[in-house]
């Protein structure tokens, strides 16, 4: 990763879907592809390493 700051496009993409796929799953009407949908952004190499290099900066709240 470049700049953990400056997130490239791809990554500004999958951190927006990672937002609505959340939003649908958690409305009255969430289906199981929102569910899938969130498994795969959120083990994409590109979004690990992100977090990872956030969770350093503690940038990002701590899993309780």
């Amino acid at each position: 990763m470049s700049d953990t700051l400056k997130p490239t496009t791809t990554l500004l993409i999958k951190l927006g879907s990672i937002i609505v796929h959340q939003k649908a799953l958690a409305s009255a009407k969430g289906h199981y592809v929102d569910y899938e949908a969130l498994q795969a952004l959120l083990t994409d190499k590109e979004v690990v390493d992100w977090m990872l290099e956030m969770n350093k900066m503690a940038l990002l709240p701590v899993k309780r």
